[in-house]
C-alpha cells in the first residue's frame, strides 16, 4: 500500500462504515481499507457483507461483519456491543446508511417516509451520541456523515429524503463546530447522482441523470475526511448547484425540479 502513495493515516484503526453493503458504502470500506484501516461493516444483507469482508480479507484486511438494520431503533447499541463493547475501539465511524422514496408524499406509504427519519437521521445521532464521546476522550476520532447534495434546497418528490439529508448536513457541521477542540473531525459528505441501487430502491428513476461512480465519490470522501473537511461535495455540478441556491430564489427552483420531476400520469 506504501507504494501506491496512498495516505495511511488510518492504519490499524478500526473504522465503522453503515450501510456496507451496495453502492457508496461498499466503496467507501474498500477505501478506509486501501488506507490500512480494519474494518466493521454493517447492513442488512449478511450475504453481501459476507462477500465484501471476504474479498477485502484476501487484501490482508482485517474485517468484522456485523449484521443489523437500522430501521431498528435498538440497532445502534446492537452495533456498538459488538464493537466498542467487544473491545474494538472505532475511531472512524461512517454513517452512511440511508434510503429515499420517490412519489407523491400523500401517496406514498407512510411507512417508507418514517423509515427515512428513522434511518436517515434517528440512526446517525444514535450512532454518533455512542461512539463519539470515546473519539473526545482519546482525543482523535473521524465522522463521516453522508449527506447529499439534495440537502440544499427543497425537493420536491423527494421531499422526505431531502429533508432529512438537511438534517445530516447540519448535524454533521454543527458536531464539527463542537468537537474540533478535542482533536475529532467530522465531515459531511455530500454526493450527487451515483452509481448506487439508491434509485430502483426509491424508484427515482426521474432523478438518474448523468452519474458519478461510488468509487469516485469514496475516494473524495475519504481524502475529504482525514484532511478534516467539513463539507465535501464530490462533482463539480454539485458545487455548482450549491451556489446556485444561494443567488437563486428557491420558489423558482423548486417550480423547474417539480416540472421536471413530477410522476408521469400526475395531474
Amino acid at each position: 500500500m506504501e507504494a501506491l502513495g496512498v495516505g495511511m493515516e488510518f492504519r490499524e484503526k478500526w473504522a465503522l462504515v453503515t450501510g456496507a453493503s451496495a453502492g457508496i458504502g461498499t466503496a467507501l470500506a474498500r477505501e478506509l481499507a486501501r488506507r490500512g484501516a480494519k474494518l466493521m461493516i454493517t447492513g442488512r444483507r449478511v450475504e453481501r457483507l459476507d462477500a465484501l469482508a471476504s474479498e477485502l480479507r484476501t487484501q490482508g484486511t482485517e474485517v468484522r461483519v456485523v449484521t443489523a438494520d437500522l430501521n431498528d431503533p435498538a440497532a445502534p447499541q446492537q452495533i456498538y456491543d459488538a464493537t466498542v463493547g467487544a473491545g474494538f475501539p472505532v475511531e472512524i465511524l461512517v454513517n452512511n446508511a440511508g434510503l429515499g422514496q420517490y412519489g407523491a408524499f400523500h401517496a406514498s406509504p407512510a411507512e417508507q417516509e418514517l423509515s427515512q427519519i428513522r434511518v436517515n437521521c434517528e440512526a446517525v445521532v444514535r450512532l454518533s451520541r455512542l461512539f463519539v464521546p470515546h473519539m473526545v476522550e482519546r482525543r482523535r476520532g473521524w465522522v463521516m456523515v453522508v449527506a447529499s447534495t439534495a440537502s440544499f434546497q427543497p425537493v420536491p418528490y423527494l421531499t422526505t429524503y431531502a429533508a432529512t439529508k438537511v438534517f445530516d448536513r447540519f448535524f454533521a457541521q454543527g458536531l464539527a463546530a463542537e468537537v474540533s477542540r478535542f482533536g475529532v473531525k467530522v465531515t459531511a459528505l455530500c454526493p450527487g447522482p451515483t452509481e448506487s441501487e439508491f434509485f430502483d430502491v426509491a424508484r427515482a428513476g426521474a432523478f438518474k441523470r448523468r452519474v458519478q461512480s461510488a468509487e469516485d465519490v469514496a475516494r473524495q470522501g475519504v481524502e475529504g475526511m482525514m484532511r478534516g473537511r467539513r463539507t465535501v461535495i464530490p462533482y463539480a455540478g454539485g458545487r455548482l448547484s450549491a451556489l446556485l441556491v444561494r443567488a437563486l430564489p428557491v420558489s423558482l427552483i423548486m417550480h423547474v425540479v417539480e416540472r421536471a420531476a413530477r410522476p408521469r400520469g400526475t395531474a
